[in-house]
């Protein structure tokens, strides 16, 4: 049985919007109308869809048909747009949703959008490590991602590597670091973390000294001020190389372990669709990532 588009751009106005009400208003219906609406899908499809909380979320049988309704949306928006140019009509602007991890974001990622300046683009930010949940929800349509599997029913391509370095203040380092065993200094040191998805600061000190350690942390969720807390003082943590250089030649910042570094390769999964939007995303991704990554 065929799906029901209507229930189906339905279905994913409740995911997008949040709510039924606000559904509602987005579709220009009453909340009732989206509620038949979705439990007839329900009824097709034979599984419930839509967990009813706030946020409402896609189930698991949901995550599919969001992915789904995303697709199609996109598309059937990219042919009205190349039918209306064959007239010289006025064409609407695409919305395109991607994640992208924080320092990503902060660093090299950013001026990718410029490229595409007709493209609305609806961000969002996760640990590198967990971006693709949301790519696999179908919540958004690409990902900057370290999974090299491919999510299903996208395509993975390789960018590089983001090469962070451990530093600190040279008054920290000083007080925390010099002439210490590096097991026993990074065990008892402060550390900055991103938030408690950021697991990147215990992987460089297992990596150093073939320990786990449990320090004194604190966490800061945005990589501006992660980095300002180490140039504060307030513990140490690991930094984008490309953030780091001007602090480490001023002075501000001193490598903690010269020589050693942890780089983290990074992937971009996108939707595989014949998308004029996320083809030329793709390539400016692609080109940024040449310049900016290893």
């Amino acid at each position: 049985m065929a799906l029901d588009p209507v229930q189906l751009a339905t279905f994913q106005a409740v995911i997008e919007h949040g709510s039924f009400d606000a559904a509602a208003r987005a579709l220009h219906v009453t909340p009732s109308a989206v509620s038949q609406r979705i439990k007839a899908l329900e009824q097709v499809v034979g599984q419930v869809l839509v967990r009813r909380a706030r946020p409402c979320t896609p189930t698991a049988a949901g995550e599919p048909l969001v992915r789904l309704g995303g697709q199609v949306a996109l598309l059937e928006h990219e042919a009205l747009n190349a039918a209306r140019g064959t007239l010289g009509g006025r064409q609407a602007r695409t919305r395109v949703a991607v994640v992208v991890n924080a320092d990503s974001l902060a660093g090299w990622f950013l001026p990718v959008l410029t490229a595409l300046p007709d493209v609305d683009f609806d961000l969002h930010t996760d640990d590198e490590g967990h971006t693709a949940e949301l790519l696999r929800a179908g919540t958004v349509m690409a990902a900057v991602t370290t999974e090299q599997v491919a999510v299903q029913g996208c395509r993975v391509l390789p960018l590089g590597a983001m090469r962070y370095l451990a530093v600190a203040t040279p008054a920290r380092h000083a007080t925390w670091f010099a002439g210490r065993d590096p097991a026993a200094a990074f065990a008892t040191a402060p550390m900055i973390r991103f938030n408690r998805k950021d697991t990147l600061q215990h992987r460089f000190v297992r990596m150093v000294t073939h320990r786990d350690v449990d320090p004194p942390t604190h966490f800061v969720p945005a990589s501006a001020s992660f980095t300002e807390a180490i140039r504060l003082g307030l513990g140490w943590g690991l930094v984008p190389e490309g953030v780091a250089r001007a602090d480490l030649a001023a002075g501000r910042l001193v490598d903690l372990t010269v020589g050693h570094h942890l780089d983290v390769p990074l992937h971009w999964q996108y939707w595989r669709l014949e998308s004029t939007a996320l083809s030329g995303l793709t390539a400016a991704v692609r080109a940024a990532a040449a310049t900016a990554l290893r």
